[in-house]
């Protein structure tokens, strides 16, 4: 199968690309490099590399006429900088158009798009959030866009799956909790927690999940991918500390959450389980073990949120 990767190079993206090229299918990758690094993608003759933009419909469209992908998985976002709004709209609204209306000029069988669970809100109406939880993405730049342009691919005739995603964890990623926690740790630099929950998924099952899309399965629609259950942001860190090896001097300081973060994000996974059979199996300790060899033979050298720092005015 042709499969074309926006955002191919970033965490999610990269991870996928290995997949899908290890089982057979022919991969294109669509990045700018902008949180993406460039080993996490190894050459292959079965792999062809495109630097440069979605928010370029020139790019995207001659990218289409060339490589005619079968199905496309829109993975780019733009989260680097919170207050980067232009920034945000041009990749993550802009370029979905481009990239949404390419392929339907082409014909392209099956459109997945990774969606953030933010789209729901900073207070979510209820836990664990369904599927006909209403839309109010006003908490970020992140979450407006993404939300905007997953609109886009409502409107469009393609058959989409979207994806609304828990937290994503695992190797490659640089963005979130556990990337900090690891860089602060190891460079003997203070750290707090959140006092806050997540949803964490480890990248495998969320590829799993993905892959399953692919290859046709599931319906036309919205779909959440999360393991139905919420951790406490000091569990990530006990079971970094853990995987580490760490003992501290004294107990890590749990800090009351900024205004643009949300106390709770848990999605309830019951479509997705049924229509693709499918759930997670990577337990949270374990996981964390495997992000944390990756960081210790890869190192990091920065980390992206799309929240505003702590203490900020909304």
């Amino acid at each position: 199968m042709r499969v074309l990767v926006t955002g191919g190079a970033g965490f999610v993206g990269s991870n996928l690309a290995d997949r899908l090229i290890l089982r057979g299918d022919s991969v294109v990758v669509i990045d700018n490099f902008e949180t993406a690094r460039r080993d996490n993608l190894t050459p292959n003759e079965r792999l062809t590399l495109i630097e440069g933009s979605i928010a370029d419909p020139g790019l995207v469209n001659r990218t289409f006429d060339e490589h005619r992908p079968e199905v496309v998985v829109h993975a780019a976002a733009s989260y680097k900088d919170p207050e980067n709004w232009y920034g945000d709209a041009l990749t993550n609204v802009v370029g979905t158009v481009n990239v949404v209306r390419a392929s339907e000029r082409l014909g392209v069988g099956r459109f997945i798009y990774l969606q953030t669970a933010l789209g729901y809100g900073l207070h979510p109406l209820e836990q664990p959030i369904t599927l006909s939880h209403p839309l109010q993405p006003g908490g970020s730049s992140y979450a407006i866009s993404k939300t905007a342009g997953e609109e886009y691919i409502f409107l469009s005739k393609l058959d989409y799956i979207s994806f609304r995603l828990a937290n994503a964890y695992g190797p490659r990623n640089l963005s979130g909790p556990l990337p900090t926690f690891y860089q602060r740790l190891t460079t003997n630099k203070s750290v707090f927690v959140m006092d806050t929950r997540r949803d964490f998924i480890y990248v495998s099952d969320l590829v799993e999940v993905i892959s399953l899309a692919v290859d046709g399965r599931g319906r036309r629609g919205p779909y959440h991918v999360s393991s139905g259950k919420d951790f406490a942001i000091k569990q990530l860190f006990d079971a970094t500390i853990k995987a580490l090896g760490v003992k501290l001097d004294k107990d890590v300081e749990v800090r009351p959450r900024g205004a643009d973060d949300v106390a709770t994000i848990l999605l309830d996974p019951s479509k997705t389980e049924e229509d693709f059979d499918w759930h997670t199996t990577t337990p949270l300790e374990v996981g964390v073990a495997a992000t944390i060899d990756y960081y210790k033979s890869h190192g990091i050298d920065q980390t992206y949120t799309h929240l505003k720092p702590v203490g900020e005015k909304a």
